[in-house]
């Protein structure tokens, strides 16, 4: 079934729509992941930005922490995810850019009277630089949630399932717009329809973890208009 097949299809009526941040709304990851294998090749781990984007799409830093410990047979030094995080930002905070659609997106569920949060494996401080650098610190205001705020973070389902508490909906009201098999299947893990943003094989990935694969985030306003008419 196609991601406009199957929200016209739903009989629960549509009360939220959550947004995953990195690869949905910000054009992050690309920034990230060069300094992670930056700072994995200086510890011994030579590692491209490609190969970073394949391994840890999708994770925290913390969660990041032990897969690298495990493949260098050591322990990092315990200041190494605090620099890692630090780098990110300085870089996140001058090179974000928004994901093309992003904000037509945002704007469209808006005005369809559907609520939206935003619900993250990021820190609130990284969303912060994020979003300040594409100018959306206003429009998300009060409506972030981080891997911080939660037991655990993606794959598990305690972020969607916050997000959802917070508007007082049930998970089956809710859709979920990722671009990872780490939040594909936190949403199916939480009980909600996910949206995967994906082409070709990656969205072959994205199906095989229960989403329902689009192209671009152009084609939200249409998919979250065909589940409210």
């Amino acid at each position: 079934m196609t991601a406009l097949a199957m929200m016209r299809a739903r009989t629960t009526k549509l009360r939220l729509v959550i947004f995953d941040c990195d690869g949905v709304l910000v054009n992050s990851e690309p920034v990230a992941n060069r300094v992670v294998a930056e700072m994995l090749t200086a510890e011994g781990w030579a590692m491209t930005p490609h190969e970073a984007d394949r391994r840890f799409l999708g994770m925290s830093f913390p969660d990041i922490v032990p897969l690298v410990e495990a493949k260098l047979g050591r322990k990092l030094s315990p200041r190494w995810e605090h620099d890692l995080v630090a780098g990110v930002m300085r870089a996140l905070a001058t090179e974000s850019v928004a994901i093309p659609g992003a904000l037509e997106a945002l704007r469209a569920v808006s005005a369809l009277g559907v609520p939206w949060r935003i619900a993250s494996n990021s820190s609130h401080g990284e969303m912060a630089v994020k979003f300040s650098c594409i100018g959306l610190t206003d429009l998300v205001a009060g409506r972030l949630h981080s891997f911080e705020d939660v037991a655990r973070g993606k794959p598990a389902p305690d972020l969607f399932l916050a997000a959802a508490a917070t508007e007082g909906v049930a998970p089956d009201a809710c859709v979920v717009i990722e671009d990872s098999s780490t939040g594909a299947r936190a949403a199916a893990a939480a009980g909600m329809i996910c949206l995967g943003l994906g082409t070709g094989a990656f969205a072959e990935s994205l199906r095989a973890v229960g989403a329902y694969p689009f192209g671009s985030m152009f084609d939200v306003p249409a998919l979250i208009a065909a589940a409210t008419s």
